[in-house]
């Protein structure tokens, strides 16, 4: 973070921003030209994360028919009545039911059937008693036939038998449109027998990075050049919320290098470009752009990430093709991608659900803000007795990319605060949310 203090009063002060967005404000702008996308039949595991765009209706009873939760012996409850240990009950086997086989016979009064878990119960039964409350185990040993059994334990009538229908009768709604798609789901889907569903499609996105002096990695270090490190960290993050990527490479800042990568995204549900978006760029990123289609350039009040790009490209047949430029900063793009970019491929697939999951925690290193922009430091969440704790994960510069990398959160100061100091609580955005802080 800056160590300047902050100003505090003074008409300059608010007139530094009259010019500048809210995250607030960019964001609505930006998303009010997306939409959800539409449905499209998929295989169900490669629907794991998208929204379900019909409702999901069980034509079948699940289970189908009444069954085992036990390995053991389908009885009548009237039959086993008054056993306990000491003064067993002696039924006679009259039959043997495995999963997936229909049973054949019914139970009567005195008889039982040995039956596996998931097998149908036969007509007649009304209660399974376990292999482990009979003398199964000890005829076994003594080398006598199964055609008795000794139940040793009276059983609650109806115990371990699933009714009919239990988890999804015919006709009840099983997954509602709108549902995100979790593996649980997926289970549900294939239990009523759905091969395939509608879900709205994955957007396409394509990822490109501008600038003479990028290199990839896998090249030897010139002189003068860093490695693209935006294409990689910005295509992950499509990945991870549920983009397809169509990674462009590097754009060069020469005018035919630029319009050719750009002509290659018209296809695309959206344009994601990093770098040539600061005031003081080269022209050259706002030229092409403006030149197919409308390009705004915003400062934003939050840091790192305040420039950013918005505008919509002219794709073919009179489609309009959304473009968002991020910062060239490593940090600046993650942190612009989360706050705009995040929400827009959120809305695209259908989610409702789109600001970050945030906590509350205890501040352990001050955050200053020198000039009004909404802060988002990269911190290390950790729970400790219950209380969430946040501490600074390295150097906050827009280029301190291992920051990033050991944070799993972005702890914000408001705009209108100066600071955060150690001790007091703040909102964490949490970027990741490891198991052990459930």
């Amino acid at each position: 973070m800056a160590t300047q203090q902050p100003m505090t009063h003074g008409h300059a002060h608010r007139h530094y921003h009259a010019d500048m967005l809210s995250v607030e404000e960019a964001r609505e702008r930006i998303l009010a030209n997306f939409s959800v996308l539409e449905p499209e039949e998929r295989p169900l595991l490669e629907c794991l994360g998208q929204v379900l765009a019909e409702d999901a209706r069980c034509d079948i009873n699940i289970p189908p028919a009444d069954n085992s939760a036990m390995d053991g012996y389908a009885v009548q409850f009237d039959s086993i009545k008054g056993a306990e240990d000491g003064t067993p009950v002696t039924l006679k086997v009259v039959g043997y039911v495995a999963a997936g086989q229909v049973p054949e016979g019914a139970v009567t009064p005195g008889t039982a059937f040995r039956i596996m878990t998931g097998a149908a119960t036969p007509i007649g039964a009304d209660t399974v008693i376990p292999f482990e409350d009979t003398d199964e185990m000890q005829r076994k040993a003594d080398g006598l036939t199964l055609d008795e059994i000794a139940i040793q334990y009276e059983h609650p009538k109806g115990t371990n038998v699933r009714p009919t229908g239990d988890d999804f009768s015919k006709g009840d709604l099983a997954v509602e449109r709108g549902t995100v798609l979790r593996p649980a789901e997926l289970g549900v889907l294939a239990a009523i027998g759905k091969p395939t569903v509608k879900v709205y499609r994955r957007p396409v996105i394509a990822v490109l990075a501008t600038g003479d002096e990028l290199q990839e990695p896998g090249e030897p270090p010139q002189p003068g050049k860093i490695y693209n490190t935006n294409n990689y960290s910005i295509a992950a993050s499509v990945t991870r919320y549920g983009g397809i990527v169509k990674l462009l490479g590097i754009a060069r800042d020469n005018l035919e290098d630029l319009e050719a990568k750009v002509e290659e995204a018209l296809s695309c549900d959206l344009l994601l470009t990093s770098a040539g978006v600061s005031k003081g760029d080269y022209d050259i990123v706002k030229d092409v752009l403006g030149r197919k289609g409308k390009v705004e350039l915003w400062s934003v009040r939050m840091r790192p990430a305040k420039p950013l790009a918005f505008g919509l490209l002219d794709g073919p047949d009179g489609r309009k093709v959304p473009h968002l430029g991020l910062p060239g900063n490593p940090v600046s793009a993650l942190v612009a991608f989360e706050q705009v970019a995040r929400p827009a491929i959120l809305k695209m697939l259908g989610k409702t659900r789109l600001d970050k999951p945030s906590i509350t925690a205890i501040l352990e290193d001050d955050i200053t803000n020198s000039d009004s922009r909404r802060v988002y430091a990269r911190v290390i969440v950790t729970k400790r007795e219950g209380t969430y704790y946040a501490k600074l994960a390295g150097g906050q510069g827009s280029h301190v990319l291992s920051a990033v990398a050991r944070g799993n959160g972005l702890a914000v100061c408001p705009e209108e605060q100066a600071a955060v100091r150690a001790g007091e609580e703040v909102k964490v955005e949490m970027l990741d949310w490891p198991e052990e802080y459930e």
